[in-house]
């Protein structure tokens, strides 16, 4: 579980208003929005993925503790029914429409499975960060 307190969030707020003027600061959000966009859920201006998804340890901007967020094989899971509903009801309405031959279904649909799996695995790991954070402090 994620522990974080009031006062922790009202003084990263307060410190990301304080900084000199003509710095660049990002915008304070919802936990939701920032850690979707790959930010901290707390601050939104320290980043959460240290590789392409492996979590920091902790965020470099308002220090929050990243090691006690276990999201396991959650965001996969949607993910891949996701990819797989686009992807399926996508291939069955060209088949029904089209009758192309198998060989053009393995060229189209393969590649866009990987893709879709792979561009939507790091914003819904940030979502289930964003969820798990947001619901449990």
């Amino acid at each position: 579980m994620i522990q974080d307190k009031t006062e922790d969030l009202k003084a990263a707020r307060d410190e990301g208003s304080s900084r000199a003027v003509g710095v660049s600061a990002a915008p304070i959000t919802t936990p939701l929005k920032a850690a979707i966009r790959g930010g901290c859920p707390r601050c939104g201006q320290g980043r959460l993925f240290q590789g392409f998804l492996k979590v920091r340890p902790a965020c470099e901007a308002c220090g929050l503790d990243f090691t006690r967020i276990q999201t396991g094989d959650g965001p996969a899971t949607f993910i891949m029914q996701i990819a797989g509903f686009i992807v399926g009801f996508s291939a069955l309405f060209v088949e029904i429409r089209f009758h192309p031959p198998m060989w053009v279904h393995l060229i189209v649909w393969l590649p866009l499975v990987i893709a879709l799996s792979l561009a939507l695995m790091r914003p819904g790991r940030g979502l289930m960060i964003g969820l798990q954070y947001r619901n449990q402090r």
